[in-house]
């Protein structure tokens, strides 16, 4: 389970991580799980097609063909329109159709290992976003990737999510912490960010000096998103041929502006003005994590009163809780953002 902030390359490993798995011969499913959205309806297709490609393969016919029906049962006990399953075959009574997620997935994992087992393959199944899931969803999925464990069968699994995966997955099951690795991905080391800006340079003719590597890298922090936007820009102003410390000087203003224009102003847009009001706040109080006390004297509220408003903007992904009693930005230097365009704003002449 991949943990790491916005930007920090998540999405990327775990494409990587698919691409390899296929690689290795295994049937794939990417799925990212959007808010509001329960997570049988994002696994039936997906496992639909994994099955379909399994019955093609003589030894599995029957291992197939009994994950179907399965399959079947499970869409309609959770209401998926059959419309959307390309599977013609008859649901099984008794498997996969209670309609609680936590007793049928289980069924359904059991039943798509069984025909993996039998062609000689695997199935790796990815989630990003893990964070959106829903509570019990989370400990659905948990609870079935621990009954394919037990039974030793061949399918994986890939997630990645905000810090607070976690916490999350501990608290939906206690023992994800030992079904899981939680390696956690952040910005990159000095020399490995020098890197990432210099190789594209050079693989292209082109050069860079240290200068404006040691620029770059104090202006992003070596967070990956942030040094892709620094590099370009640094390429676009640069006319000589190599990129120096005033190339990199001049890319800030650009790549800022880019980036408050996008990456940071998306997010800050899915806020309520009460919840700007909050992160807002926390960014004036400085670089953060912050104790959740602190912010609600400044706001000149309770902690408690202000619990359901941090509990909403956390469930957004805009903010999580390092430590007890401490949150933070989700988003790399978010406050950085908030305080240029919300608090140190120069305002307009008249």
């Amino acid at each position: 389970m991949l943990l790491g902030l916005r930007g920090v390359g998540k999405t990327v490993l775990l494409s990587k991580i698919e691409e390899m798995a296929e690689s290795a011969g295994h049937l794939t499913s990417f799925v990212e799980a959007p808010e509001g959205q329960r997570l049988s309806e994002l696994l039936i297709p997906k496992i639909s097609q994994v099955l379909r490609k399994l019955s093609i393969a003589e030894k599995a016919k029957a291992k197939a063909h009994h994950a179907m029906r399965a399959l079947r049962s499970f869409a309609s006990a959770f209401k998926f329109s059959y419309g959307e399953l390309s599977v013609s075959v008859d649901p099984e009574p008794g498997v996969a159709d209670s309609g609680n997620l936590e007793n049928d997935l289980p069924e359904l994992f059991v039943r798509v290992g069984e025909a993996a087992k039998a062609a000689g393959t695997a199935w790796t199944l990815l989630i990003d976003e893990v964070q959106y899931l829903e509570a019990n969803d989370l400990a659905a999925l948990i609870v079935a990737l621990h009954k394919i464990s037990q039974k030793e069968l061949p399918v994986l699994f890939f997630g990645a999510g905000l810090p607070q995966v976690a916490a999350l997955s501990g608290d939906a099951k206690s023992y994800a912490e030992r079904l899981f690795h939680y390696p956690a991905v952040g910005p990159l080391l000095p020399d490995d960010a020098k890197t990432a800006i210099r190789q594209p340079v050079e693989d292209e003719g082109q050069r860079i000096t240290d200068a404006a590597l040691n620029e770059i890298f104090a202006k992003t922090q070596g967070y990956p998103y942030f040094l892709q936007e620094w590099g370009y820009q640094s390429w676009e102003i640069a006319h000589e041929p190599q990129i120096d410390e005033t190339d990199a000087r001049q890319a800030a203003l650009a790549a800022t502006r880019r980036l408050d224009d996008g990456f940071f102003k998306v997010r800050f847009d899915r806020l309520t003005p009460k919840e700007r009001e909050y992160v807002i706040a926390m960014a004036m109080l400085g670089p953060g994590p912050y104790r959740s006390s602190d912010v609600a004297a400044a706001l000149g509220e309770t902690h408690q009163s202000l619990g359901p408003r941090r509990s909403k903007i956390i469930s957004k992904g805009m903010i999580y809780s390092p430590s007890h009693g401490d949150i933070a930005f989700t988003v790399p230097m978010f406050n950085d953002y908030l305080m240029r365009n919300f608090v140190n704003k120069p305002s307009k002449k008249k």
